[in-house]
């Protein structure tokens, strides 16, 4: 059987974080996601692999830029 396609709510619910956490993912990160017409589609299991493979954490210079901003 072939792996269904998701959508970002799907995505967001499986890996709890909010939708635009997904986008901002596909955007700066390369979150392997295809458009499928206007719509964002994904497998879980390439998902689950770009997760595994850390590139979901946080870079160092986000989390210094949390931090001075939670200073201010």
């Amino acid at each position: 059987m072939t792996e269904p396609w998701v959508s970002v709510d799907q995505v967001a619910a499986h890996l709890g974080v909010a939708k635009d956490t997904v986008y901002r993912w596909i955007e700066a990160k390369s979150l392997p996601a295809q458009r499928v017409g206007r719509l964002w589609k994904f497998k879980l299991s390439d998902v689950d692999r770009w997760v595994m493979d850390g590139m979901a954490a946080e870079d160092a210079a986000s989390l210094s830029n949390k931090s001075t901003s939670k200073d201010e």
